[in-house]
């Protein structure tokens, strides 16, 4: 095709696909191709514009890294990464609700038993967490796999450090026969997402700001189940309403109980306050 225009552009380009309309790929690449195009138009987008529009794509892409995904914080922030998740993840009432996974999961976590330290030395007040995995039907589920995640007082987590010998507020351990599961790690604080690239400039440019509440993040597996990412946010934190990627869900406020200095739920004698959060998992069966 010779000689097109701002109005016959998209045509031939659709055109392009109609051998693929069968296939999911041409599904979406046609209509992306189409909203693209009709974002162009309703915004009548400049050259300088669109070429500021690639060089802030290039700067995500050379910004990350093993330990950084700037794409999932792009996704993040713009809600994309929720809009999906909440679309995978239709649940029957009384399900526990799912959530953004996040760019700080690692596939190589530490095992632990229950009861152990999952923080491993990370800077923190002393937390407590127990609970139960449920199914739908209120029965346990024995012997899920339970992986949780963190940041530290500080707002980091482990894999963004440079230094770190082992990985710290992180671990695997698995539910009991009555779908019992307990750990000891430290008490969640809100922090910002990373903003020193190209996904931090755009909020800034946007009058947003980059931070998340406090919480604990969650994948649950087990076998005849739906595998449940969600997370387990701080009652009473101030970003509740504000979260930068849109995660927060009410079902999944829960209160951290502060107690004195003391004797800890595992038995030993803390010189310093703590924390304890009890909260249950009711899981999705299997189609």
């Amino acid at each position: 095709m010779r000689n097109l225009d701002e109005t016959t552009i998209t045509d031939a380009v659709l055109a392009r696909h109609e051998g693929q309309k069968s296939t999911r790929l041409g599904t979406i690449m046609t209509s992306l191709v189409r909203h693209l195009h009709a974002f162009a138009r309703e915004v009548e987008l400049t050259e300088a514009e669109w070429e500021a529009g690639i060089r802030f794509l290039t700067e995500a892409g050379n910004i990350t890294d093993d330990k950084r995904q700037e794409f999932i914080l792009l996704s993040d922030t713009l809600g994309l990464s929720m809009l999906v998740t909440a679309m995978a993840s239709r649940k029957p009432q009384g399900c526990t609700e799912a959530t953004v996974f996040g760019p700080f999961f690692v596939s190589d976590a530490p095992a632990y038993e229950n009861g152990a330290d999952v923080a491993n030395g990370a800077p923190g007040k002393p937390c407590f967490v127990s609970g139960r995995i449920v199914g739908l039907d209120g029965q346990p589920v024995a012997n899920a796999q339970i992986e949780v995640w963190q940041a530290d007082e500080d707002g980091f987590y482990d894999v963004q450090y440079r230094d770190l010998a082992s990985h710290r507020a992180r671990g695997v351990l698995c539910s009991l026969s009555d779908g019992r599961y307990f750990f000891r790690t430290i008490v969640a604080e809100p922090y910002p997402i990373p903003h020193d690239g190209p996904v931090g400039k755009m909020l800034a440019a946007l009058d947003r700001h980059p931070w998340r509440p406090a919480h604990l993040h969650f994948m649950i597996t087990a076998p005849g189940y739906e595998r449940l990412v969600t997370h387990v946010f701080r009652e009473g934190d101030r970003y509740l309403d504000s979260d930068a990627v849109f995660g927060v869900r009410s079902s999944l406020i829960a209160d951290w109980i502060e107690h004195p200095a003391g004797v800890a739920p595992d038995g030993t004698t803390l010189d310093e306050p703590f924390c304890t959060l009890a909260f249950d998992f009711v899981l999705n069966p299997a189609p």
